[in-house]
């Protein structure tokens, strides 16, 4: 009789949980305990077979396969999303390369909302990964460190000659960004060719509008035709041996409004 209620209970609560996610509209794209829904780029890509994925206290936790070795990649959602507004909570270790992929392949061309988080990267923007390699940072971030441990972020200018759209400043960033712990992104992506808003903590971070990006590298008519109008979502293990030894990227807290 008592196993019976507690499965009675789970069964309701699975019910609410269901009915409320209806309600509002969004959908949990990761479980916490498993990658069902998720894969790895099936052939090898730029950066690798795929990279090492585990899930590690409720967050998808991805690193180099085996670590340090070079051999990176990336981890899919099965199902591919057009118009949407993503939720993601993040937390990379200082170091790493990763990114957030829209729009994606298998081959791993995509839009990608950058977890550079290394000295001279950039979290937030976007950049063409395999698309042409533009990307609209103004801003690079710089780490300070006492006793060899990352304590806090700065901001020097870019260089790049970054055409006019919305950019939050280096100064909001570093403001907003929780050094060492877990920042919550939001990223919305409609349209064909993409616009894409960016937000970090609430902060909205950058706007990218694809029928108006001008750059030498960025061919839109070539973007367009190579993602279409959908795609997956991936996370990123950056290929080469740039990425620190046994560093990781966490991911958790994973929802989709379709728009």
């Amino acid at each position: 009789m008592h196993r019976r209620l507690i499965t009675l209970a789970s069964l309701i609560f699975v019910a609410l949980a269901t009915s409320a996610q209806a309600q509002d509209g969004w959908v949990t794209l990761f479980d916490g305990k498993t990658l069902t829904g998720w894969h790895k780029n099936p052939e090898r890509i730029g950066h690798g077979t795929g990279g090492q994925w585990t899930v590690e206290d409720g967050a998808i936790t991805g690193q180099q396969d085996p670590p340090g070795s070079g051999n990176g990649g990336i981890l899919l959602t099965d199902q591919k999303f057009a118009n949407f507004e993503l939720v993601i909570d993040l937390k990379p270790d200082w170091g790493v390369c990763s990114g957030l992929f829209l729009r994606a392949n298998d081959r791993g061309q995509c839009l990608q909302m950058m977890v550079d988080y290394h000295e001279k990267g950039n979290v937030g923007h976007v950049y063409g990964e395999g698309t042409g390699g533009f990307n609209n940072r103004p801003y690079e971030l710089f780490g300070e460190y006492e006793q060899e441990q990352l304590k806090r972020l700065t901001t020097k200018p870019s260089g790049l000659k970054i055409p006019d759209a919305y950019s939050c400043t280096g100064d909001a960033f570093v403001k907003a960004w929780k050094v060492n712990d877990w920042n919550t992104a939001r990223v919305r992506v409609e349209g064909s060719p993409a616009k894409m808003t960016t937000w970090i903590n609430g902060l909205k971070v950058a706007e990218f509008d694809g029928s108006t990006y001008v750059a030498p590298n960025y061919d839109q008519k070539k973007v367009v035709d190579t993602l279409g109008t959908a795609g997956h979502i991936a996370v990123q293990v950056h290929g080469g041996k740039s990425w620190p030894a046994g560093a990781k990227c966490r991911w958790k807290n994973i929802r989709i409004l379709l728009l």
